[in-house]
């Protein structure tokens, strides 16, 4: 992980648009898949960001086929005293967690009864960064994989026909 400069604004930082590439693995079924798209984060009204992601989701089927479609999702990221980190919140305002890249914050968890998400976010570059998502619990044992580097004024428009949402 890069170490960032003790005035970093992570609000700055993303701010804009960029490509997410997300591998999925169900490890209790050995089921893998991807989700590729892009992700804008827009200012809102009180000083945070709006995260909106929407792309392509491919996901094997119990009957040996693959299921490929639309999918997408959103989150309020709030400001915090902290330049470098955000709180995330659902769109209806229950939380979700602290997104940071400083060593002693990167990590985070989340729990969504009765399965517990832990977050880790690494900061790979100016234009680059990556997190993770380690969930276990008695109805989810998986991991996804996000990769987001960052798009010019213009990024590609993902490819999709509507909303499918993602997470819990």
């Amino acid at each position: 992980m890069l170490r960032e400069p003790q005035d970093f604004g992570l609000r700055a930082y993303l701010l804009g648009s960029w490509s997410v590439e997300r591998t999925l693995w169900d490890r209790s079924a050995d089921a893998r898949g991807t989700f590729t798209g892009v992700v804008r984060f827009s200012p809102n009204d009180d000083g945070g960001l709006v995260f909106h992601e929407e792309g392509t989701m491919r996901w094997p089927t119990p009957a040996g086929g693959s299921f490929t479609g639309p999918a997408s999702r959103d989150y309020i990221l709030h400001s915090t005293a902290d330049a470098d980190a955000m709180d995330m919140t659902f769109p209806d305002g229950r939380p979700f967690h602290r997104m940071s890249f400083r060593d002693e914050s990167s990590h985070d968890e989340h729990w969504c009864d009765p399965d517990t998400y832990r977050v880790t976010y690494a900061l790979k570059g100016p234009d680059e960064f990556s997190y993770s998502w380690d969930v276990h619990g008695p109805r989810k044992d998986q991991l996804l994989v996000s990769v987001l580097r960052r798009l010019g004024q213009d990024g590609p428009a993902p490819d999709v026909a509507g909303p499918n949402g993602l997470g819990s």
